[in-house]
């Protein structure tokens, strides 16, 4: 049922088909010696992309997308084709995959000294900053047409327009704040706790995974997915197998929530997101207004309506100090999921104002 569902909503990339990068346009950039903002060094740290299209000979067609929680490279499809928003024959498309997600460097697949639980703690910055050393220095990108960001991609995209002002010439945010607000930290903290108390998990030095424990975060995270009338109004229910039921439905994303995936890359990605705050950025003393004010370019923001994730009122509050944005919440019942077009309706609506902001 997960699967199915995932395949539906189309905001767990690793699940869903590639529509023009095939996996083995995959590539991995490593970077030695690569020194975190909390003081650890990374012997070598691995930034996982994918590229859509062709860099023109101006170098000023480039736009990055970059990863939300658990996703990989294929996570943005929705926007990308003859049609939509981004069209690869037009742009070139750089979608990078963030430290933690079990293929960039991470806990489950990174040697000792680093290794399992022993993994440091990864900011929003640390992953912007070697993905800036990523553009430069394998694809020769020095300047981006734009940057979209669904969730914690929506988060980097934020520091993007603090830490590189001029990097870039707009932003798109989607279903994401510039920084996790406490309420966000009270459900990531909830989450963390749910995996660390199955007594398997063991500190994170666990033989076999810690699947009660994994179910129980699965439980949680459901409850916040989508909006309370998506599940008032049954919109589970188009497309989903015949005989379906809010029962199957639930445990279907409960007791498998995110197939195959390592309880220590789970945590140490709910780490990153939690500690986001632009404000913390250094030079603004941790005053997240300056450096909402610092943002030179044009953002749109689009919270969606019912997001219980980065709600709507977080966004409101934010986009009052930034210069130059749109505020234009997605209209929609399907909660955090339809920032990432998890339905047909919120598609045509992101791809329209998407495409539209973006556009020469």
């Amino acid at each position: 049922m997960f699967r199915f569902l995932m395949a539906m909503f189309m905001i767990v990339s690793t699940l869903a088909t590639p529509a023009f990068a095939a996996d083995g346009d995959r590539r991995a950039f490593f970077i030695k010696q690569f020194k975190l903002e909390n003081g650890t060094v990374l012997p070598e740290a691995r930034v996982m992309y994918a590229t859509y299209g062709t860099l023109n000979a101006a170098r000023d067609n480039a736009i990055l997308l970059p990863s939300h929680y658990m996703a990989d490279s294929h996570g943005y499809e929705w926007l990308i084709g003859p049609g939509k928003a981004l069209d690869p024959a037009k742009y070139f498309l750089v979608a990078t995959e963030l430290f933690g997600n079990g293929k960039s460097s991470s806990p489950s697949n990174t040697p000792a000294p680093f290794d399992g639980p022993r993994f440091p703690v990864t900011s929003i910055r640390d992953n912007v900053d070697a993905v800036h050393r990523l553009l430069g220095e394998a694809l020769g990108v020095h300047h981006l047409r734009a940057i979209i960001g669904f969730s914690m991609g929506g988060e980097q995209a934020f520091q993007w327009a603090v830490t590189y002002p001029a990097f870039m010439d707009r932003i798109v945010v989607t279903s994401a704040t510039a920084k996790t607000w406490p309420h966000g930290i009270v459900r990531l903290e909830s989450q963390i706790i749910a995996i660390q108390s199955d007594p398997v998990f063991n500190g994170g030095d666990y033989k076999e995974p810690p699947r009660k424990g994994l179910q129980t975060f699965g439980a949680i995270w459901a409850g916040w997915l989508f909006s309370q009338g998506w599940w008032r109004e049954e919109l589970w229910r188009p497309g989903s197998p015949p005989g379906s039921t809010f029962r199957t439905v639930f445990d279907g994303l409960y007791k498998d929530f995110i197939p195959g995936a390592d309880a220590n890359d789970l945590i140490l990605q709910m780490r990153t997101w939690e500690g986001h705050d632009i404000g913390t950025t250094p030079g603004f003393g941790g005053d997240v207004k300056k450096a909402l004010a610092s943002i030179k370019v044009p953002v749109l923001y689009m919270p969606s309506a019912t997001d219980l994730y980065f709600p709507v009122d977080d966004a409101r509050f934010e986009a009052g100090f930034i210069p130059h944005v749109t505020l234009l919440p997605i209209p929609s019942l399907w909660g955090h999921t339809a920032g990432a077009a998890s339905n047909p309706a919120d598609a045509k609506f992101l791809n329209d104002h998407i495409g539209a902001f973006v556009r020469p």
